[in-house]
């Protein structure tokens, strides 16, 4: 499982969860503030029904107390109350919020105003006239306002019921997010422990052991797909550094056994010039030949050595000057051919010149090198061709050989440094820079070399660099048909 999606998905749970807890109470404010104005308006409501019910018992009472002393009863005092209970009982009106309350509002108003109607009649009739009408039309409106009352207080405590459950919901919702907030948390950090600490640990212990010594320690393959692949980067780079110390080991390996057989060609030829018996011209010539091979050997290899340091820090440097790709080839060849090479040389080469703009010893140092090659893992006797040709802006230089052949599995690390495929162990010694060397030099040219192969059936190496613009038309000179060198066939 990937850490990265691991903490994203735990990220957007948490989100979530903080989201919907904010809406969650957002909605809960908004409903609580909506039945708390409803709670406020019921309660209004009772309040003026009650005002407009004692005002109402107060004027009946006070009217009864003055017709009972006698008092005259004008019909202005009678309006002045109507006024007042209108006042009341519009504002009780307003707070209605039902068709059952307004309904209601309605038999109260038709009430109290047959009652107000009843009493102006009594006024111009006999004592007593009226009385039974009158108490009948304020029976009739006590009872509506008690409805009403009744009506509002049961709105009331409806309101407070459903604020309780929602009370109640937002609780228990609560609760919910934060058990599982709790419990993700949790889950969390118990698979991060798992699978991230515990992993890093290993990395990190794997990291300091190797550090102490532990050439074989290697970082566990678990974890997060993450931390795996950390693991994982790690293991290939130890792996490198043993294959980087294997190869060391190698090269000095190599490279002892390579000085050892000129040195020990060198003192033994030595020891034969300085003996005090006599010693034959041809016998001289022969030891002299063989010191002179070994010293280019030993000049090759510290070359060679010189070179891939250079190439490693970076001071590699080519004097540039611009040079005919045939005359460097014939040179090459010339060179092993006076060395009295036991094969046949072939060396093709086009009709007209072929120029480059390149280090002209760096050029024949991965001729030199090619060809030694193919000397070197080629039977005595077989042939070796060299060739030059232009195609397109390129140059090619190669060289063939009727060797041992590389697989294709050994062709893959031909030109790394200090490598050396199975069969060039077996048929010669040596360190297995120069390969390394050639290919950084054509590089450093603006080229490439490639190489075809096959086990049994030989090499080809073939190494492809830039044309040169030619100073003027007429030195342009177009590819023609291959001419063999009739010297060195």
């Amino acid at each position: 499982m990937s850490l990265k999606r691991v903490i994203t998905f735990a990220v957007a749970l948490l989100a979530s969860l903080g989201l919907v807890a904010a809406t969650s109470l957002v909605i809960l404010t908004t409903y609580l503030h909506r039945a708390t104005l409803s709670l406020q308006t019921a309660v209004e409501g009772i309040q003026s029904t009650e005002d407009f019910e004692v005002t109402l018992l107060d004027l009946h009472q006070r009217l009864g107390s003055r017709m009972q002393r006698g008092e005259v009863v004008t019909v202005d005092s009678l309006d002045e109350a109507e006024r007042q209970l209108s006042a009341l009982l519009d504002r009780t009106r307003r707070q209605a919020t039902t068709e059952e309350e307004r309904e209601l509002l309605s038999r109260v108003d038709k009430a109290y105003s047959q009652y107000l109607d009843a009493q102006a009649l009594a006024l111009q009739s006999p004592p007593g006239q009226m009385s039974a009408q009158i108490t009948r039309h304020l029976e009739t409106a006590i009872v509506a306002i008690n409805q009403l009352i009744s009506l509002n207080i049961q709105e009331a405590r409806l309101n407070e019921s459903q604020v309780d459950r929602w009370n109640q919901m937002a609780d228990l919702a609560g609760l919910g997010v934060a058990v599982l907030l709790v419990l993700g948390v949790v889950v969390l950090l118990v698979w991060m422990r798992r699978a991230v600490f515990h992993p890093l640990l290993g990395i990190s212990r794997a990291m300091r052991r190797f550090g102490d010594h532990g050439e074989r320690t290697r970082a566990p393959m678990e974890g997060a797909e993450e931390l795996r692949d950390m693991a994982r980067t790690f293991n290939e780079m130890a792996d490198s550094l043993m294959n980087q110390r294997q190869a060391r080991l190698t090269f000095l390996a190599g490279v002892a056994h390579d000085l050892r057989n000129p040195l020990s060609a060198l003192k033994m030829s030595a020891a034969l010039v300085t003996s005090r018996g006599p010693v034959s011209e041809e016998r001289l010539q022969k030891t002299m030949a063989l010191v002179s091979r070994q010293v280019s050997r030993l000049d090759r290899l510290v070359g060679d050595l010189l070179d891939s340091t250079r190439i490693e820090a970076g001071q590699f440097e080519l004097k540039l000057e611009e040079r005919d790709a045939g005359e460097l080839a014939t040179s090459v060849v010339e060179l092993y051919r006076s060395s009295g090479a036991a094969h046949e040389l072939r060396l093709l080469l086009p009709e007209g010149p072929l120029p480059l703009r390149c280090d002209p010893t760096r050029v024949e140092q991965v001729l030199n090198n090619l060809v030694s090659n193919a000397l070197k893992y080629s039977r005595e006797g077989s042939v070796v061709e060299v060739e030059v040709r232009g195609e397109g802006e390129e140059v090619w230089l190669s060289v063939k050989d009727q060797g041992i052949g590389i697989s294709a599995e050994e062709q893959r690390h031909l030109f790394t440094p200090f490598q050396r495929t199975g069969s060039a162990r077996e048929k010669a010694p040596g360190v297995g820079i120069g390969l390394s060397v050639a290919r950084r030099i054509v590089e450093a040219h603006g080229g490439r070399i490639e190489v075809e192969s096959s086990p049994g059936r030989g090499s080809t190496f073939r190494v492809r660099l830039p044309r040169a613009p030619s100073v003027s038309a007429s030195r342009e000179a177009r590819p023609g048909p291959f001419v063999r060198d009739p010297v060195f066939s």
